[in-house]
């Protein structure tokens, strides 16, 4: 992707993501694939692969590094983006967890429940791409 100044409502967009992936994340485990990708996708109008390949820039090392550079190589990673991700992530990741603890453990497969429930209902019938 380009190089190019990112907007002041990106940007706040993009810290709010991370933070909500980040808290559901330390909440009930989820946060890239399920919170970042369809955020990125809805909110910033990035396509499919170029939300994959910033998602997985966020969590670039140790474990993404080989997604990440075979989305790279299609420039379909903005490393900007991902690093205002990882900062909303970091934080949002220890609020989520300290709030998940002390919720009792079926509180929390049930919030992890109906999120999956809510995203696949949206993707399944209110996308239009």
């Amino acid at each position: 992707m380009e190089s190019k100044k990112i907007k002041m409502e990106t940007l706040i967009y993009l810290l709010l993501i991370g933070l909500a992936a980040g808290f559901m994340g330390g909440l009930v485990g989820i946060g890239g694939g399920i919170i970042i990708v369809p955020a990125l996708v809805m909110l910033l109008g990035m396509t499919q692969h170029q939300a994959q390949g910033t998602s997985l820039a966020m969590i670039l090392f140790p474990v993404g590094i080989l997604g990440v550079l075979n989305y790279y190589k299609q420039g379909y990673v903005d490393f900007k983006y991902a690093g205002l991700l990882a900062v909303g992530f970091f934080l949002g990741s220890y609020i989520g967890s300290k709030y998940s603890l002390s919720l009792p453990q079926l509180t929390v497969k049930r919030i992890f429940a109906i999120i999956m429930i809510v995203l696949a209902i949206k993707i399944l019938v209110f996308d239009k791409k």
